[in-house]
């Protein structure tokens, strides 16, 4: 079975694309890890070409490819179950986790093929905040970008925080820095309400993921933010209260 056609029914806004996805992921998520020993037993090297399909009702199947040529979405990696008996176990499933990260890819910005540059650029954001099925099958945690590690660069004059918007260079006259500032943070989006960037608006950096929110979205003043010494937005403070 090959996955569901495309249809009127099919998602198409950022927050329905980023549902398929995840459900999609939470399915092959189950088959690397919770349902692995069947898994690997399906993946028959003796069998004909087959894939690992992840599907929007949260199921995966290993299957033969699709007939159609051009299949109506894209289709996974093909013939997986041929490496499987030549590669220790734990090796093959990582590189099944690494196609399988592709084509989850794929098939999100196949979907998304509509957006606009600032929806696609939202739509990413939102599939990379979740681990990849190659770390959660290896186990690796994903890396954050750390604050204060390209030698200085990133000063006390090299603030993140502006009450003019968002800025990491040496700030300049702001008559002098408005138009550049403007075209250089254009395509800037709050990380709460998904708003383009505005100079005329505060801004803060959250220093842990380093997206960018409006003051008020997280209910941050000009005020507050000089005597906060590394801001955590919303998000990153519950993942550290949970861990």
């Amino acid at each position: 079975m090959m996955a569901s056609s495309i249809s009127s029914s099919s998602p198409r806004t950022v927050e329905e694309i980023f549902k398929d996805y995840n459900s999609r992921r939470t399915a092959l998520v189950r088959a690397l890890t919770y349902d692995v020993d069947e898994f690997y037993s399906l993946c028959d090297p003796e069998k004909e070409n087959l894939c690992l399909y992840g599907h929007a009702t949260e199921t995966w199947e290993v299957a033969l490819p699709a007939e159609e040529v051009p299949p109506e979405l894209p289709e996974p990696a093909l013939g997986i179950n041929f490496a499987r008996d030549g590669m220790k176990r734990k090796d093959w499933l990582s590189l099944v986790a690494v196609h399988s990260d592709c084509w989850l890819l794929s098939v999100a910005f196949y979907f998304g093929a509509r957006l606009n540059r600032n929806e696609r650029k939202r739509l990413f954001s939102l599939i990379n905040d979740l681990p990849t099925l190659f770390e959660v099958v290896t186990e690796r945690k994903p890396i954050k970008d750390k604050p204060n590690m390209d030698s200085g660069s990133k000063s006390k004059n090299s603030t993140k925080r502006s009450i003019d918007g968002p800025t990491r260079s040496t700030p300049k006259p702001y008559e002098e820095n408005y138009g550049e500032e403007e075209d250089e943070h254009s395509e800037t989006l709050c990380g709460s309400c998904g708003g383009n960037y505005s100079a005329d608006e505060f801004w803060i950096c959250c220093d842990i993921c380093e997206r960018w929110f409006h003051g008020k979205c997280v209910k941050i003043t000009p005020a507050k933010a000089e005597n906060i010494k590394q801001y955590k937005c919303p998000s990153c403070s519950s993942k550290r209260s949970r861990q």
